[in-house]
């Protein structure tokens, strides 16, 4: 007696929808961390430092207006639109900057990159909801999440290696050119998914206020770099422009971690501002306190990566524990990680056990994220996925935006402390992992 097998990602039309979505996703990642690499290079050959900070704000700003206008746009229209403009803006933007003769000018650039980044990631979200079958659902986002790890695998030599050969220019240009044929593989996708009867309508308003937090967020940013009365007044300035305007980007009780889909977007922007805020001093803290070499320090990093991959691929397996058991074990090992690994602060403890932290919190994030990403979904009426997909992006964005300015700017207090500088950016890291330890405790359905 035979069966048919089951249909995979990678069988019938859906193979072309899957390369093409992972090759995208893999490019915005490369991207992001190629960049990181190569700007003091960019910025030293432009004669650029004074617009540094706005060059790394601007995309993280402008992103979070695209993934609010493709939430709505998606709703409305379908995400076909919304996922070309998008393509169209990121490569728009990279050959700008790719092609920039100063620094202003690479800022632009990289400003209309990320409004193209946050239309084309929302978009995705929408096509896997209505293109791919639910129950392959959990094995689509591993994949998103999996397309992470060969980035930040081989994104900083590579990088390293362009800058050296052929010139930073083509960090930039590289990644425009392999944009093209992926977009190319996922537009068949795209047809005859329309949009919602009903949907959109006051919702278009959100884009004005998406508009708002950019302008926050991008403060904030900059913010952090500056000194004295100017950072405070803009620092503050910034904060209320965002609090004021997260409510009216985010579901309703998102903010207080409301049973149910609030609950899941207050987690996902909880774990990203955790794992981030504990991230970005990591290396530093191994190099300064530890002696490790700056490519040691790297390493770390990338066993998170590998170790986030294996958590993805693990929670789309088909007998995987259910969502809530996963979703309250990733947020308990993200805790965990950012704990032990900014322990390695201090003498006694062995760095090969913060190293095992970092790789726990990394298994905590494969393990969550995905999760998150599909209870967003089943959460979601037909009408509301792009919404709620671009609600989910933007609390990462708007969270991670607000805890890594306050670690920033509690470092800059604290430096010349040592090592308590690196002990309260690890503090203020454990509190966002353990509010959303208590947030993933409410998140799933909410009862009747």
């Amino acid at each position: 007696m035979t069966t048919a097998a089951a249909p995979g990602l990678l069988s019938g039309r859906l193979r072309t929808l899957t390369v093409g979505s992972v090759a995208l996703v893999s490019l915005g990642a490369f991207e992001a961390i190629a960049v990181a690499t190569a700007m003091p290079t960019v910025a030293v050959a432009l004669d650029g430092l004074a617009a540094y900070a706005l060059a790394f704000g601007l995309p993280l700003a402008t992103s979070v207006v695209g993934m609010v206008l493709a939430g709505v746009w998606s709703d409305a229209r379908g995400p076909g639109a919304a996922m070309r403009v998008g393509v169209a803006a990121f490569v728009g933007g990279l050959l700008v900057a790719g092609l920039a003769p100063a620094m202003p000018v690479l800022a632009v650039g990289r400003a209309v990159q990320g409004l193209g980044s946050g239309l084309f990631s929302v978009a995705l979200y929408v096509v896997v909801a209505r293109a791919v079958p639910p129950g392959l659902h959990p094995r689509m986002f591993a994949a998103f999440a999996a397309a992470w790890v060969l980035p930040a695998v081989v994104g900083p030599p590579l990088a390293g290696l362009l800058v050296e050969t052929v010139g930073w220019r083509w960090v930039f240009l590289l990644a425009a050119v392999l944009a093209v044929p992926a977009a190319l593989l996922v537009e068949p996708a795209l047809r005859g998914l329309a949009g919602q009867a009903g949907a959109g309508g006051h919702r278009w308003r959100r884009v004005g206020w998406a508009v708002v937090a950019a302008i926050g967020a991008g403060a904030l940013y900059q913010a952090g770099q500056l000194d004295g009365t100017l950072a405070v007044v803009l620092g503050a300035g910034a904060v209320v422009a965002v609090a004021v305007a997260a409510p009216a980007l985010l579901p309703a009780g998102a903010l207080l971690a409301r049973r149910g889909l609030p609950a899941v977007i207050a987690v996902r922007g909880l774990l990203s501002a955790a794992f981030l805020a504990e991230e970005a001093f990591l290396p530093l803290l191994l190099s300064r306190e530890r002696g490790l070499s700056p490519t040691v320090s790297g390493l770390v990093l990338t066993a998170a990566a590998v170790t986030w991959s294996a958590g993805s691929w693990f929670q789309g397996r088909h007998r995987a524990p259910s969502r809530t058991t996963l979703l309250r074990c990733g947020t308990a090992l993200v805790g965990v990680g950012v704990l032990t690994a900014g322990a390695t602060v201090l003498p006694a403890v062995p760095v090969a056990v913060g190293v095992l932290g970092w790789a726990a919190a990394g298994l905590g994030m494969g393990l969550a994220y995905p999760t998150l990403s599909v209870l967003t979904l089943e959460l979601s009426a037909p009408g509301e996925q792009g919404a709620n997909s671009s609600a989910l992006q933007i609390a990462d964005a708007l969270f991670a935006a607000v805890v890594l300015a306050l670690t920033g700017a509690l470092f800059a207090a604290l430096v010349g402390s040592g090592a308590v500088a690196f002990a309260a950016g690890t503090a203020v890291a454990a509190v966002a992992a353990l509010a959303a330890v208590l947030a993933a405790r409410r998140a799933g359905m909410a009862p009747a």
